[in-house]
């Protein structure tokens, strides 16, 4: 299960990572999101040694949110040496959330 973080740990757990990060922004009230969240549990079981999953939830840190330019839930942003490397919006098949990695693990 992706851990959910926030605006204070961010930059530690994303940003000064030391591999590559997917950031699933989310909402409590989205069914799409927590269908994502059983793709990405899919995910991260098995990627765990190569990437890290994390959550952000798009009511509580609005100010990420509007950083990383989210507009809808869930979208999952890709992190790579602390820089955006991709990005998807909406539900998702898993092979077009592992596109967003495969290149960097």
């Amino acid at each position: 299960m992706a851990l959910r973080i926030n605006a204070e740990n961010f930059e530690e757990k994303v940003l000064k990572a030391d591999k590559p990060v997917l950031v699933d922004f989310y909402s409590d009230t989205c069914i799409p999101c927590k269908q994502m969240a059983g793709i990405l549990g899919d995910l991260e079981d098995e990627n765990e040694d190569a990437l890290y999953i994390y959550k952000v939830n798009v009511n509580y840190d609005k100010a990420l949110a509007e950083e990383y330019k989210v507009l809808s839930a869930p979208t999952v942003i890709c992190f790579v040496n602390g820089e955006q490397k991709g990005k998807v919006v909406g539900l998702r098949e898993p092979e077009e959330i592992e596109a967003l990695f495969e290149d960097y693990i």
